[in-house]
């Protein structure tokens, strides 16, 4: 059985060194303080030479922070070689407003955006207008290349996995290029619904989001409010690390280089990181894939 075992991993890791065309993409948020400024800009020329097909930052919910995820995005594009995608959301805009801003960022050469309807303010109603509105009003202004959500365990406002699904193809029939999942640690759990995604007619590639878990207290608490399993190998995987920086790096990266050398043997040629501003575990994860600065 060892012997078997082992020849099984190298294997796995032979198909991995033969990998070509593996397209990687990094999600990042604006900062706060001038540290986390360091932090981000330090993160952003370590993950640079990977050669991205896009990076995104998200997007703040009030304007302070609106206008940080502006600069952000700006300076990337003023200082790097990169493809910024801003994050929009709709919820606190009205369509004046976002088909003034889209202009504003096509004007600028910013031509990718990651459309999303965003989270609702406390006690607010029901919404009437969701993310597929959004991509259509994108669409009405330019032809961006438009990344959506994709909740392989389902949105925690959708009815049933298959009123979610309906609402992910609303979003394709829209005019998105790509939907990009909420992270997920069951891999089985992403490739169920990508299958289920090609059955219901939704043609374009399902990226897997994939956070490198460092700190698994914030990211339990992550979990918690987006409706995402924490397996219970995962919690015992950081047992006992909680004053141990150190090992839970390696710990984070081992499990998160098990996912995507599953994924990539299933034939995943895209992945998108949530970064949390931080390039060390996401830098090794895309070496272990083949995504390599260019010589």
């Amino acid at each position: 059985m060892a012997f078997h075992h082992a020849q099984h991993s190298q294997s796995l890791n032979q198909s991995l060194s033969e990998l070509s065309d593996i397209n990687v993409s990094f999600e990042f948020f604006p900062p706060s303080t001038p540290e986390m400024e360091t932090i981000l800009w330090n993160s952003i020329r370590r993950l640079e030479p990977l050669n991205p097909k896009f990076v995104s930052v998200t997007y703040g919910a009030n304007s302070g922070v609106r206008d940080r995820t502006h600069s952000v995005i700006e300076r990337i594009q003023k200082e790097t070689n990169l493809l910024a995608a801003p994050h929009l959301t709709l919820v606190d805009a009205s369509d004046e407003e976002l088909i003034e801003l889209a202009k504003h960022y096509w004007n600028s050469g910013i031509k990718d955006i990651v459309a999303l309807r965003g989270d609702l303010p406390e006690g607010s109603p029901k919404p009437t207008r969701f993310a597929n509105d959004l991509v259509s009003l994108l669409r009405s202004v330019a032809d961006f290349d438009i990344s959506v959500a994709a909740y392989p365990e389902v949105h925690p406002d959708a009815r049933n996995a298959q009123a979610d699904l309906i609402h992910l193809k609303k979003k394709i029939d829209a005019g998105a290029n790509r939907a990009i999942t909420q992270f997920f640690f069951d891999v089985e759990s992403y490739l169920r619904f990508r299958d289920r995604c090609v059955t219901a007619g939704i043609d374009v590639e399902i990226v897997p989001g994939i956070l490198p878990v460092t700190n698994f207290k914030q990211t339990k608490r992550f979990a918690d409010m987006t409706n995402v399993a924490i397996p219970q190998w995962l919690s015992r995987q950081f047992e006992g690390l909680d004053n141990d920086p150190g090992t839970r790096q390696l710990v984070g990266a081992n499990v998160a280089i098990d996912m995507v050398k599953v994924l990539a043997r299933e034939g995943v040629k895209d992945f998108h990181f949530y970064t949390l501003n931080r390039a060390e575990l996401t830098y090794a994860i895309c070496h272990t894939l083949g995504v390599r600065p260019k010589p």
